[in-house]
């Protein structure tokens, strides 16, 4: 059985694993946000190889995140079970939300060949990629809400008792706040600036949680 002191340092590494990995995808090509496909099968086509090693780039850093739902519930459930069951079910969600969006995006790796072969139908072959982009966007956005939800959740839990320093605590609160209002009010309303604000808020808290947990935290 993991301790809740190895558990802790567990959720630290993966902290920072999952950013590092899913700015590697990013850095790959595999981006959020965009709408155009006429302008992103072309560089598709052109590099598959860089575009599906993106994809599995973006498969591993869900899979830490799904590790780090259970390492979270483990290291923290003696505080307060509950809450840390919502947090890691919604950390969960966001995990498979954001699996469904890779698999989806995977069907531009043969559109894309086929757009670029064909002259003729390639109207109806930029609408099939602009939807594939639109549900991608739709689901990470989804993600994306489980994630902040569950810092929320956490974040109450780590003010209430003390299991992390007060000032992270409030930080992970704030930009869970910022970036659920956000990301609600871009499904809305299509206005997305806030959500990015939030999402910015909510890596810092990540490396900062992170690091604190690998180097300070005790069980």
């Amino acid at each position: 059985m993991i301790s809740s002191s190895l558990a802790m340092r567990l959720c630290g590494f993966l902290y920072i694993y999952i950013l590092i990995s899913n700015a590697a995808s990013v850095g790959l090509g595999n981006r959020n946000n965009e709408f155009d496909s006429s302008i992103k099968m072309p560089l598709i086509a052109a590099n598959p190889g860089r575009y599906w090693m993106s994809v599995i780039m973006a498969i591993a850093s869900h899979l830490g995140i799904v590790v780090i739902s259970g390492m979270l519930f483990l290291a923290f459930n003696s505080y307060n079970r509950l809450l840390a069951l919502i947090g890691s079910l919604l950390r969960l969600g966001e995990a498979f939300a954001m699996f469904y969006s890779e698999f989806t995006v995977l069907k531009l790796l043969d559109l894309s060949n086929e757009y670029m072969l064909n002259q003729i139908n390639r109207d109806t072959l930029r609408n099939i990629g602009d939807q594939i982009l639109l549900t991608k966007n739709n689901t990470v956005d989804l993600g994306l809400l489980f994630l902040s939800v569950g810092a929320i959740a956490y974040c109450i839990l780590f003010i209430q008792n003390g299991a992390a320093p007060s000032k992270i605590a409030w930080l992970g609160l704030a930009s869970g706040l910022i970036s659920a209002l956000g990301i609600l009010a871009k499904f809305s309303t299509g206005f997305g600036i806030v959500a990015v604000i939030g999402m910015v808020l909510m890596m810092v808290f990540e490396i900062s949680f992170g690091g604190w947990l690998i180097l300070y935290s005790k069980p």
